[in-house]
């Protein structure tokens, strides 16, 4: 059953209800950065190149996420290699050998950055929809 407002307090209440959802749409994207940014970490985890040369799986098996900074409102996370984090763009991209050779690249961060980047998407409207 709806309540009964008094004129004078509706304004009050239209705010307090306008900043509860607020709060809950921030908190919901939030938990979606964070989900979003795991779910990548596995992937990054099971794409990644794995070399005999540089020890069997420790650049594959360095991919981390971490928040960079969280407010109530906001929140930045980075998902870097910490083992190896020099050679992400060499793999990512391609390079050049010793002996003049060129070694083509694995792309593998990119197709997880647009999944990531698609699921984002598709959670922060599923958060905004509730």
């Amino acid at each position: 059953m709806a309540r009964k407002i008094p004129l004078q307090e509706l304004e009050i209440e239209i705010v307090k209800e306008l900043k509860d959802y607020s709060d809950e749409v921030a908190e919901g994207i939030k938990k979606a950065v964070k989900d979003v940014a795991k779910e990548t970490v596995r992937t990054l985890k099971a794409t990644s190149p794995r070399s005999k040369m540089s020890g069997p799986g420790k650049y594959a098996d360095g991919w981390t996420s971490k928040v960079e900074f969280e407010s109530p409102e906001d929140i930045r996370m980075r998902i870097s290699n910490r083992t190896k984090p020099q050679l992400t763009h060499l793999l990512e991209n391609g390079h050049a050998t010793v002996n003049g050779d060129r070694v083509d690249g694995r792309p593998h961060i990119r197709p997880a950055e647009q999944a990531a980047a698609d699921k984002l998407v598709g959670a922060v409207k599923v958060v905004i929809k509730k």
